[in-house]
């Protein structure tokens, strides 16, 4: 059985969807599309040189339920494609609310984004974050080219939860969820 995902590109089809003749104002819709509240997380693999690869994400979404798919993009010219691309496996670590400064390392082009961070390895030898409040081990099961990015199919081999508050990005910053339904806080 061979673990690489099989899709073959369509380089044509990207093309054409990332023309860049489109009428809209590039930041404008990136701001429009901001104001979609996500989760963040970090998206983690292991290098074909052993290395641990990851970065932070908020293009992750579910798919299906049966059988359990998850979905996330990465840019066509991130300097970790190849790592994604020729990766059998990959976690999705689901940052928790106290975790903003780690959501902040791994968003950064730096020389080594998991220094003193604690992490154990997972399927396929992706990093499991430590204080993560979900992780999804993900087989790489397909991917499909869409305008600038490559978004990648996750067919999920295991995944893990808790109770945490999640950490969430809406309008260019990091916030929390505060529930409609929750008590006023003292003092209001």
């Amino acid at each position: 059985m061979n673990d690489k995902p099989t899709h073959v590109p369509e380089p044509e089809i990207a093309n054409e969807l990332a023309s860049g003749n489109s009428a809209l104002d590039a930041r404008d819709f990136r701001n429009a599309l901001g104001t979609f509240a996500t989760g963040v997380t970090i998206i983690t693999a292991m290098a074909g040189d052993g290395k641990p690869y990851g970065l932070t994400c908020n293009s992750f979404a579910s798919v299906s339920l049966n059988p359990p798919l998850v979905l996330w993009s990465l840019g066509m010219y991130s300097q970790g494609l190849p790592i994604f691309q020729n990766a059998s496996h990959f976690a999705v670590n689901v940052l928790g609310a106290s975790q903003q400064a780690l959501a902040s390392i791994f968003a950064k082009s730096t020389i080594d984004r998991f220094a003193g961070v604690d992490w154990k390895p997972g399927l396929g030898n992706a990093p499991l974050l430590a204080g993560s409040v979900a992780c999804f081990q993900c087989r790489a099961a397909n991917r499909y080219y869409g305008g600038d990015h490559v978004i990648f199919l996750g067919a999920v081999e295991a995944y893990s939860y808790n109770k945490q508050e999640p950490l969430l990005f809406a309008s260019g910053g990091y916030g929390r969820f505060v529930s409609a339904n929750a008590p006023p806080a003292a003092g209001s």
